[in-house]
């Protein structure tokens, strides 16, 4: 190779060289700082195709998406002096590249270290201002947003991020805390049963109360219906009884006398003495006459 031609592919390579580090290229997703001999020359650099002076300026980028930050758990004290141990995460991002360069030096590491440290001292005044039952279940989602307003305006002029939400994933309470709810919570269950058992048993005194009535209602009706067809009918069969005797009156006076001598008989060892001239037998005399 001569060199001419030597001296073309040298020129060539510094060129390449040069353009790669002259050109770059910043996502949407994506923050950038440049820095000329470590001075910041340009804090926020816009998505797209740029151009800096080779090996003078120096190009930092970092991730402008949503990061989360896992706080260490840690234990807080409510009003009533109770001990919680809390775990807790925040989503933020870059919001202030200039004042997040500044404060962390471009470090994700640093940056979620100093944020969930701030966190940790949020969740301290917040939690001590307010009662157990407010943090647990009460008032957390108000907790939840007072923390996060809060933490986001100072975290935004000292860190230069934005904090979109803080959560609690889980609430803890140390053994003594937890056996002291357990028992208050197991004897407000009992109490809560004493009083349905209560509320059952007098219901069930009502409705056994009303069913016996409307059983008593019910056999009223039903004996006075029956009192009242059992006398219409008496009084159907005397009425039919009274017009067939009254058909013939001795013949019913007969079957009478029998009628009242067969009940006189009904036993076998009964005796009856009768006069031969009383009535009866004069009324046999005349009917074997009539033969």
């Amino acid at each position: 190779m001569s060199n001419k031609s030597f001296f073309g592919v040298a020129v060539l390579a510094l060129v390449v060289l040069v353009a790669a580090n002259s050109l770059y290229i910043v996502s949407e997703y994506e923050r950038a700082v440049v820095l000329r001999f470590g001075r910041l020359i340009n804090p926020d650099v816009a998505p797209g195709l740029h151009v800096k002076i080779p090996f003078a300026d120096k190009l930092r980028k970092f991730d402008g998406r949503i990061m989360t930050t896992d706080a260490r758990p840690e234990s807080f004290y409510t009003i009533e002096n109770k001990r919680l141990i809390v775990d807790s995460y925040a989503k933020w991002r870059i919001e202030n590249v200039d004042e997040y360069y500044k404060a962390t030096g471009g470090d994700e590491a640093v940056a979620a270290s100093r944020l969930a440290s701030r966190v940790a001292d949020e969740l301290r005044n917040q939690i001590g201002s307010r009662t157990l039952h407010e943090v647990v279940s009460g008032k957390r989602d108000e907790l939840m947003h007072e923390l996060t307003v809060s933490l986001n305006q100072s975290a935004n002029e000292l860190l230069g991020i934005d904090v979109l939400d803080i959560r609690v994933k889980r609430i803890d309470l140390p053994d003594d805390v937890s056996e002291s709810v357990f028992d208050r919570m197991s004897a407000d269950r009992e109490k809560e049963a004493r009083e349905y058992r209560s509320k059952g048993a007098e219901q069930a005194e009502v409705i056994r109360a009303d069913a016996d009535r409307q059983v008593a209602v019910l056999e009223a009706n039903a004996y006075r219906d029956a009192e009242k067809v059992r006398g219409e009918g008496d009084a159907t069969a005397a009425a039919t009884f009274a017009e067939a005797y009254n058909q013939n009156r001795d013949f019913y006076a007969f079957v009478r006398s029998l009628t009242a001598y067969k009940k006189s008989f009904a036993n076998k060892e009964d005796l009856m003495v009768v006069d031969p001239e009383s009535d009866f037998f004069r009324f046999l005399k005349n009917i074997d006459g009539q033969k």
